[in-house]
């Protein structure tokens, strides 16, 4: 059976989402798709509108045959980072052949040949990131610089129309930075991202609309019928069952009163060892505690936030102080080692067939909840979710011991 892995966030699964699942299987010939999805909390230091289980089940409704979490130590990263846990957890079921994933110009060939002067990792390069980071650049813009500046130096400069700044270029090149250093068979295929950017806030289009754009809409409405022509019915359907529930929509309001019950205890010294708290952060964090007219984590992002410390920069750092994550849990060794578990969070009958295969081909256990606890990065994640269930309308103590006893969702 030929399969192809995709990474996921699905904050909330949309048109453009199934357009990927679609062209993914197409282009790479695929009889079955695997999924790496980011459980709780996302990429950019926020938590996902709905919660995991209910994000796998849209991605099997729409098409999906398995869902795997990306650990939290990964889920809540830099692209670096980031695109290393997803493809560390694909490699590790041995049996994914293919890996597709969406960027700007659909341009494999230029972030292949990217990736392989790369792949080395020229001490120059990790020098003018380190500088660029320091002087405020965002990530994404001080990476694609230091990149540039490598380039030219080595006279491979890049064609002037191609952004590697792009969200979806950056991750799309760690991507294939990290099958090299994995030294994956995985064949890596590139879809263009059509008719709405990642990031685009406003809708232009009468069925595509990005995730950010939607989330938007809904903050501004509240009303979910809205978004009715850019998501599959399925995933509308799985939002208003969560609603009726009381557990969408999540956003960092829904964490104020534990943050800042966490913050008001704790002084600089504490706050610096949490991972993200770098360059004098927790200074700027203590003295803005003092200055909020409201127990506000918008309030306390927007008196936070500078050209040097980027929203996604502060989210992440409060994320940290929330989940409890330290610079000592989350060093580059601990992220480099890969992964020592795959944990499934959803499969339809096809997903079955390859769990059976996973069994004898994959590189780590295989497990369908966090009962036993072995490993730090799945007790990361049991806290997470614990945490991520003080949103909840009616919470619940099960809800915070939801990872310890909730199957996979099955299709």
């Amino acid at each position: 059976m030929r399969t192809v892995g995709i990474v996921v966030e699905y904050n909330p699964l949309h048109n453009g989402h199934l357009y990927h699942i679609q062209q993914s299987r197409k282009i790479t010939g695929a009889d079955a798709v695997v999924a790496v999805m980011s459980g709780h909390w996302l990429q950019r230091g926020e938590p996902a509108i709905a919660d995991k289980w209910a994000r796998a089940e849209m991605a099997l409704r729409a098409g999906c045959d398995l869902v795997l979490e990306l650990p939290v130590a990964y889920s809540s990263q830099p692209a670096q980072w980031f695109a290393y846990g997803a493809v560390a957890v694909l490699q590790a079921t041995g049996i994914v052949d293919t890996l597709c994933f969406g960027s700007e110009s659909g341009d494999l060939e230029t972030l292949v040949r990217i990736a392989s002067i790369l792949s080395d990792e020229p001490e120059e390069v990790g020098a003018e990131l380190g500088r660029l980071l320091k002087e405020g650049l965002p990530y994404p813009s001080a990476y694609a610089e230091a990149v540039r500046l490598h380039l030219r130096r080595t006279g491979r400069e890049l064609d002037a129309d191609f952004r590697l700044d792009q969200p979806n270029h950056t991750l799309g090149l760690h991507y294939l930075l990290a099958l090299r250093q994995l030294g994956s068979p995985i064949v890596p295929y590139s879809i263009r991202r059509e008719r709405s950017d990642y990031s685009q806030k406003s809708i232009t289009d009468a069925s595509i609309a990005s995730a950010t754009a939607l989330r938007e809409l809904l903050s501004r409405s509240g009303d979910l019928g809205e978004l009715a022509p850019y998501v599959p019915p399925s995933t509308l359907d799985i939002l208003r069952r969560e609603a009726e529930a009381g557990r969408f929509p999540v956003t960092w309001e829904s964490f104020s009163r534990p943050l800042f019950h966490l913050l008001a205890q704790m002084d600089e010294s504490r706050l610096a060892s949490f991972a993200e708290a770098t360059e004098g952060l927790e200074f700027r964090l203590r003295r803005s505690l003092s200055e909020l007219a409201s127990d506000s984590v918008e309030e306390l992002i927007a008196r936070l936030k500078t050209k040097r410390y980027t929203r996604t920069k502060l989210q992440r750092l409060l994320l940290r102080v929330l989940l409890g994550h330290t610079k000592d849990e989350l060093n580059a060794a601990a992220l480099a080692s890969g992964v020592r578990y795959v944990r499934v969070l959803g499969f339809t009958e096809r997903g079955r067939q390859l769990l059976r295969r996973m069994k004898k081909a994959a590189a780590v256990p295989v497990i369908h909840s966090a009962a036993g606890d072995e490993w730090p990065y799945l007790r990361m994640d049991a806290r997470a979710g614990a945490v991520y269930a003080l949103a909840f309308r009616d919470n619940r103590l099960q809800d915070g011991r939801r990872d310890y006893s909730q199957p996979p969702i099955r299709i």
